[in-house]
């Protein structure tokens, strides 16, 4: 009987991240993996990890992360925005891999159906911290970067054609509800995206002005609307389980050699999150 593993944040692009790799490897020929982003900063590296992964796992479903969506000098692929989004859907779709922008798929193995919702979604800077609660962006901004805070999707997460990061925030997010509304209502759900659905996840961070850059005040209640079964996410390098109003969510990122190295457990790239009942 296959089992349901899941992954996220490989980059493996840094030094000490890719022979980690090879530990991500299924128990049986018919496990699924899911990947809720950031598995590199360039196409090519990310295509090519996505290629092995496939090759190994039966199933393999991909959402970006924001690093997939920098555009840097060092990437031969130069597209930005959407047009780099709809670039690493096609290039998915060549080697097997499911997106957001594919047909759901349905795991059939527990008591119930469960839909897996790949989904896209960004962030609108909506994650204030009470100093920023009620404020201008722009002030918002101002006072993350007098916290030494500034998140790298600055200067390299480009929206276009959309005027801000925000406006495509919005978009993904209308296309993502029209989708998740219509799954069958006698199915669960795992709902999978690289930002966290819920804010709770980001009480941990060392600088709390960086949940600006995690997620959106409109996803907080997905996790009930959607009948989650299981919430899985990446993004903050913390990974743990935690629960909010009876839904478990996963973080199951692997995150940087700097960061897993001074955990007891090491490196630990990828988690088991169901198995058949």
């Amino acid at each position: 009987m296959p089992h349901l593993f899941a992954t996220s944040d490989l980059h493996v692009t840094h030094e000490g991240n890719a022979p980690i790799l090879d530990s991500v490897v299924p128990e049986t020929a018919d496990d699924w993996l899911l990947v809720a982003g950031d598995v590199a900063e360039r196409a090519d590296a990310t295509i090519g990890t996505l290629k092995t992964l496939r090759g190994r796992f039966a199933k393999v479903v991909w959402v970006p992360g924001n690093h997939e969506l920098w555009t840097t000098n060092n990437d031969p692929c130069q597209l930005r925005g959407q047009a780099r989004y709809e670039h690493l859907v096609e290039r998915c779709r060549e080697i097997g891999v499911l997106t957001p922008e594919d047909e759901y798929p349905v795991w059939e193995h527990g008591a119930r159906p469960l839909t897996i919702a790949p989904l896209f979604l960004l962030y609108d800077y909506s994650w204030r911290t009470p100093e920023a609660e009620g404020k201008p962006l722009e002030e918002a901004l101002r006072q993350a970067r007098e916290a030494g805070v500034v998140c790298t999707d600055e200067y390299f997460l480009h929206p276009d054609p959309y005027p801000s990061r925000q406006a495509w925030c919005a978009e993904r997010l209308k296309i993502s509800t029209e989708r998740l509304d219509a799954i069958p209502e006698d199915h669960g759900t795992i709902l999978m995206s690289h930002w966290p659905l819920h804010r709770h996840p980001t009480a941990p961070l060392y600088w709390p002005e960086f949940a600006l850059w995690c997620g959106s005040t409109k996803t907080e209640d997905w996790h009930v609307r959607y009948r989650a079964e299981i919430a899985v996410y990446g993004h903050l390098h913390i990974p743990r389980t935690t629960e909010a109003d009876g839904v478990r969510f996963e973080e199951v990122s692997l995150g940087y050699p700097r960061e897993w190295r001074k955990r007891a457990r090491g490196a630990v790239p990828m988690r088991r999150i169901l198995w058949p009942s």
